[in-house]
């Protein structure tokens, strides 16, 4: 055997395979890179954008109108006229719940007793007016305040019941306390 030439065939044969496998993957390479054109859709896009912000602007001006309408209702509410009250009908409410009502009893409402009633009268809701206009974030702020014990309550419902006592909405207020299991929605 020639260990002559055996040598130089070592190193050549290596170099090739390496050479036609760069060559090879040079042209793999660029025929799998293409280039896809987004502009129609990018352009799409903005022009969607631009429309919901001027939709955007136009609410923005309308709320701020309305704003500005509220504001100048309220002050001449402020400035002399009354506004008015509901009347408390004692006898529609006895003659929907079968037993005498008295005028902002919180314990109408499905879901308060004694107890929670005594708390958020502490916390200045005295009223069915007041509950009715208290968020349920503020109830349940109520509730957390009394501990454990009345964190399990759900005053999801509460304003709404509130706000039917208040309007002297009674025979509805019966049959929505009759339909919903514990004052559940």
């Amino acid at each position: 055997m020639n260990f002559e030439n055996m040598n130089i065939w070592c190193w050549l044969i290596p170099a090739l395979v390496g050479i036609i496998s760069g060559i090879l993957g040079y042209l793999i390479g660029r025929s799998g890179n293409t280039t896809i054109d987004n502009s129609a859709d990018l352009k799409l896009l903005q022009d969607k954008n631009a429309k919901l912000k001027a939709d955007l602007d136009a609410c923005n001006k309308r709320v701020s109108s309305a704003k500005a309408n509220v504001t100048s209702t309220v002050s001449s509410f402020a400035a002399g006229a009354a506004v008015a009250s509901i009347p408390f009908d004692a006898a529609g409410a006895k003659a929907a719940f079968g037993k005498a009502i008295k005028q902002d009893d919180l314990k109408v409402v499905e879901g308060i007793g004694p107890k929670i009633e005594g708390m958020f009268k502490d916390s200045g809701i005295k009223t069915w007016k007041a509950l009715s206009e208290a968020s349920v974030a503020e109830c349940q702020k109520v509730l957390d305040g009394g501990g454990k014990r009345y964190q399990v309550h759900n005053p999801a419902s509460w304003p709404m019941q509130a706000k039917m006592a208040y309007e002297g909405k009674w025979s509805e207020l019966v049959k929505w306390q009759d339909e919903h299991d514990h004052g559940k929605l």
